[in-house]
């Protein structure tokens, strides 16, 4: 809870409003499903469970997410290897750059230039 605190945090810093935490799988499974945002930050590991069913949800729904992970990519399952992916532990500004460069569901500036 500490880490999403921080981020969470980060996010206000940026000037971004947080919409919802959810840090385990069946809250966060609601707030994909039912949830109004523009964008989600997605910690890949909840409590000992994978966030890929609430990637897949969002990814139906068409809205963008990011995934956050110690493992980095290869800590992606292959459905979702084409998102970002930031590893942690990271920083502000970091975050700020994937948040503005791309996330899952939206193109990177590479492929639209």
């Amino acid at each position: 809870m500490l880490v999403a605190m921080n981020i969470e945090d980060m996010l206000l810093d940026l000037g971004h409003e947080v919409a919802g935490i959810a840090s385990r799988l069946e809250p966060a499974l609601a707030l994909a499903r039912e949830g109004q945002f523009d964008l989600a930050l997605l910690d890949v590991n909840l409590a000992g469970q994978p966030s890929f069913p609430v990637a897949a949800i969002l990814r139906d729904r068409g809205i963008p997410f990011l995934f956050a992970t110690g493992y980095g990519i290869k800590g992606i399952i292959d459905e979702f290897k084409s998102c970002a992916v930031l590893q942690k532990p990271f920083r502000g500004m970091e975050l700020e750059q994937a948040l503005t460069n791309w996330a899952c569901g939206t193109a990177s500036p590479e492929a639209s230039a």
